[in-house]
């Protein structure tokens, strides 16, 4: 399904370029203004506050102003619709379950050494890196999936968006330190399986749940390095043992091969647990034609007459003729009358 076109695709592509650049103008102020603002381990989050708000209001505004969305947070596919929380579960459970075949391979073939820290300060830190993954997840699918993404399917299409977005996606992962092969192809990879979740529910939320299940599982719960960054964690450090195409070295698994197979074997399941989901939000709708009928009249007209006694039918009409009177003779007026100065 394309989003509909107001004004036309070369409007709509203006639109989807302004979006783009809104999106590296937010990002570069949001992260100079956190370090202006906060100098120490809060500046992260911080950051992400500011990218996810500025970029949600931008896009918002882009919305009402040039194509007249009533609802422009919610076409961004941030709708506050019946079950939305439930969406968001469903990525969540998908995205660790997702981490957890990645996980076990490194326990059976090389093992995690973990570091546990039992400090009571540490865990109002683990309560802050789990809302600096869910502010991630959220930008990331505004940026990948939202207003830039749908002006952008509204010119090529829907697949068309799908395959520009990714290569968007991994471009910018790729401009991080110790990127390799293998990440730029979980990147694509990775923007392909969301991009498939959006476009079977039409929200960003159950994408946004596996984006940040997937993220925080691997930090918080492992203590694994999440693109070369291994200091989320302030309750677990982890670090895997084994070959680097299961455990992606020190970039973390978003570098591993074995992570591209896990990822492309979620595909089936995002179907899966999408079916519903597509059904309601993505079922064409038919627009009757013709003439309107009563159906429910009629069938209740035929019915009467079925069952409705006959009446009997009026006697049929009998015309009557008049009496046969025979003509009446005229007498001469000579026989009528007799002269009356005759002879007696």
């Amino acid at each position: 399904m394309t989003p509909s076109v107001r004004g036309g695709k070369f409007r709509a592509y203006l639109e989807f370029i302004a979006a783009i650049i809104y999106f590296f103008v937010v990002r570069s102020f949001s992260r100079s203004a956190a370090i202006r603002i906060q100098h120490d381990a809060w500046a992260p989050l911080l950051e992400q506050i500011l990218f996810v708000f500025l970029l949600v209001l931008g896009y918002a505004a882009f919305g009402s102003i040039f194509d007249r969305q009533s609802r422009s947070i919610a076409a961004q596919g941030l709708p506050l619709r019946s079950g939305w929380s439930h969406e968001a579960a469903t990525g969540m459970a998908v995205g660790w379950g997702a981490v957890i075949v990645c996980v076990i391979p490194m326990l059976l073939f090389g093992g995690i050494a973990v570091v546990i820290t039992t400090q009571t300060s540490s865990w109002p830190w683990l309560l802050a890196d789990a809302a600096y993954f869910a502010l991630l997840a959220l930008g990331e699918e505004v940026a990948f999936r939202g207003y830039g993404f749908q002006r952008f399917a509204a010119v090529v299409g829907s697949s068309g968006a799908a395959l520009g977005f990714a290569l968007f996606y991994a471009i910018v992962h790729a401009l991080q330190p110790g990127t390799s092969n293998a990440s730029i192809a979980i990147s694509v990879v990775f923007s392909f399986l969301l991009t498939t979740a959006y476009l079977r529910t039409r929200a960003l939320w159950l994408s946004w749940g596996f984006n940040f299940a997937w993220k925080a599982s691997q930090a918080l719960i492992f203590g694994l390095t999440v693109r070369g960054i291994s200091s989320h964690s302030p309750i677990i450090e982890g670090n895997p043992m084994g070959p680097f195409w299961l455990t992606g070295g020190g970039y973390g698994i978003d570098a591993s091969w074995f992570a591209c197979l896990v990822l492309l074997a979620a595909f089936p399941v995002i179907y899966r647990v999408t079916r519903d989901l597509d059904f309601r939000y993505n079922a064409p709708v038919f627009v009757p034609g013709g003439i309107p009928v009563d159906l429910d009249a009629a069938a209740r007209a035929q019915h009467e007459s079925a069952t409705r006694p006959a009446e009997p039918a009026p006697p049929s009409l009998v015309q009557i003729l008049p009496v046969y009177t025979p003509p009446v003779s005229e007498k001469p007026a000579s026989d009528s009358t007799s002269e009356p100065n005759g002879p007696r």
